[in-house]
């Protein structure tokens, strides 16, 4: 199987992108990678949270090139770290099938003092699924994300949605940006890998990011 990367991004942080990418990268059997991880929560990094969620073997959820101590912007995670990101160990791995890649909080987060994710994204050339939670002021925040990431030229596969129904704020923005709605994830608790699992069957078509 050819190798076929998808950029999983937000609008903000905390929205629920990793909940997002555990459940696409488990529906897809794919490979999961966060590139680079800044401070880590109770319950463990990104990756392991993924590795919970999205039910894959552990060896189809990748080591990040850097896992950062302070739960920052990443560039000021590294200086605090004592070091610099070096945008040579972000290139994507290359894996048979699908490589669910995963940003950090919103597009324009700084990965450095000159570039942010979304320069890093475009340097891939991968599609971006953009991820919006449905609460009030993500209307703006996803127009604004869309705009910034098309500025770049960075391909766009369509929104992904998570929280409770907001027909009105979904379609506008969906109408507006000129992109693809490709469905919502609605809250769950508890959050565990079978109900994820029959969540992102109900609400999303496999074939839209196939």
């Amino acid at each position: 199987m050819p190798f076929r990367p998808i950029i999983v991004t937000g609008t903000d942080t905390g929205i629920g992108k990793t909940v997002f990418a555990a459940a696409l990268a488990g529906a897809l059997g794919a490979h999961y990678w966060k590139p680079v991880q800044a401070g880590i929560e109770d319950e463990g990094t990104d990756a392991q949270r993924v590795a919970h969620l999205s039910g894959l073997p552990r060896e189809r959820v990748l080591d990040e090139a850097y896992c950062l101590q302070t739960p920052c912007s990443p560039h000021l995670a590294a200086e605090i770290d004592g070091l610099a990101i070096d945008p040579a160990r972000l290139s994507l791995p290359k894996v048979e099938g699908h490589l669910v890649v995963e940003g950090a909080g919103g597009v324009l987060v700084p990965l450095s003092r000159s570039q942010t994710y979304a320069d890093q994204f475009a340097s891939w050339g991968a599609p971006v699924v953009l991820v919006a939670r449905t609460m009030l002021g993500t209307i703006n925040h996803s127009l604004l994300s869309i705009e910034a990431l098309r500025a770049r030229s960075v391909p766009i596969l369509g929104i992904a949605f998570v929280g409770d129904p907001v027909e009105d704020s979904e379609a506008t923005i969906c109408a507006m940006a000129g992109v693809k709605r490709l469905g919502r994830l609605p809250p769950l608790d508890p959050l565990e890998p079978g109900a994820l699992r029959a969540a992102f069957a109900a609400n999303f078509r496999l074939e839209d990011f196939a």
